[in-house]
């Protein structure tokens, strides 16, 4: 069991909550952890490079003269490689470099990078984080009395505006609902920021998935 303290949003400690590691799969399992990062930095790939091959070229392709007897290099059409204004050899292409884990691996990959969080004592949790509108200057004094200085990952239960638009223009700040919680996302924080409802609902999926 892990225990972990309950802070409020002046960072006083107000309570703890246990965490079970058999919520999270009871080990790290690095092999997932480290395909679903590879995955995460594949989809980020945009992959729009494109250059024009001898087919895009507009262009007759009757050889521009014979092949012997002009004393010229041999020649093929306006459109090679080898003339200005022809196409690219081994042209670049649009490609896709996207890939994709069976929905199952990606929670698993999830909890591992979670509970890699938790060993290391890189989680922090919140009783409560709501606003009444964005408020940028109360986000930013809430972090700093809960200690986080560097990059941090936000989680909260669900989709929030008024907390998404008061973390937008924080550097190095992410906010992220339960339900896009990944495990690139949370290795690519250094600490990761939990409101109380949302780890409590993390821990009763974890749960209820290992009976």
């Amino acid at each position: 069991m892990i225990e972990l303290a309950v802070y409020n949003r002046e960072g006083k400690e107000i309570e703890s909550v246990q965490v079970d590691e058999k919520a999270f799969g009871g080990r790290v399992r690095y092999p997932l952890l480290k395909q679903a990062i590879v995955m995460y930095h594949a989809n980020k790939r945009v992959g729009t490079a494109a250059t024009k091959s001898r087919g895009m070229i507009e262009g007759s392709t009757r050889k521009l003269y014979k092949q012997k007897g002009t004393g010229n290099a041999r020649m093929g059409s306006v459109r090679t490689n080898l003339r200005k204004g022809g196409g690219v050899a081994f042209a670049k292409y649009a490609r896709d470099f996207g890939k994709d884990m069976p929905k199952k691996q990606r929670q698993m990959a999830r909890n591992s990078a979670i509970l890699v969080k938790l060993k290391s004592q890189d989680v922090v949790i919140i009783n409560d984080l709501s606003f009444s509108g964005p408020k940028t200057k109360e986000f930013a004094a809430i972090l700093r009395n809960l200690k986080i200085d560097r990059s941090c990952l936000v989680t909260i239960p669900q989709l929030d505006l008024n907390v998404y638009k008061s973390a937008r223009n924080i550097p190095r700040i992410q906010v992220l609902p339960l339900a896009d919680l990944n495990a690139g996302d949370i290795c690519k924080r250094h600490k990761v920021l939990f409101t109380k409802a949302a780890l409590l609902s993390l821990i009763n999926e974890g749960s209820q998935s290992s009976q």
